[in-house]
């Protein structure tokens, strides 16, 4: 029998950075490993886990913060999006406060206010989907 062939499922977070009511930026990541550059915090959903418990679970293992989700931003599912494979990303709008903490596969965590993202180093179609959140 021949193995279906879907793309893989991942979740991404427009993980916002906030200081009791004032809006820090938005956090980013320093990918460790290929492709390299700035990303969103996200990842893969294991089996058995919610896209929900997924992107929280995410985001605390790459930048070490405790986020709440606001809303669904959308699903990007673009063949190309990622080098690697065919994955399709479900992305949420999330809130956290604290300072991040880079770890698992993130090399470096930081905030960016908005007006100063670094848009043209981002990797996989993560200017696209900031954009898209600017946009609202």
């Amino acid at each position: 029998m021949k193995e279906p062939k879907t793309p893989l499922l991942a979740v991404d977070a427009v993980l916002r950075l906030w200081d009791g009511e004032g809006f820090r930026g938005i956090v980013l990541i320093e990918r460790l490993y290929p492709p390299y550059g700035l990303a969103l915090p996200g990842g893969f959903v294991e089996v058995g886990e919610r896209v929900e418990e997924a992107v929280l679970r995410e985001v605390k293992e790459e930048t070490g913060l405790e986020a709440r989700i606001r809303k669904l931003l959308g699903v990007y599912s673009e063949p190309g999006r990622d080098p690697r494979f065919h994955v399709a990303s479900v992305v949420f709008v999330c809130d956290a406060e604290g300072e991040p903490e880079a770890g698992s596969d993130a090399k470096r965590a930081r905030v960016y206010p908005l007006e100063e993202l670094p848009l043209d180093l981002l990797v996989f179609d993560h200017r696209r989907i900031l954009l898209d959140y600017i946009k609202l």
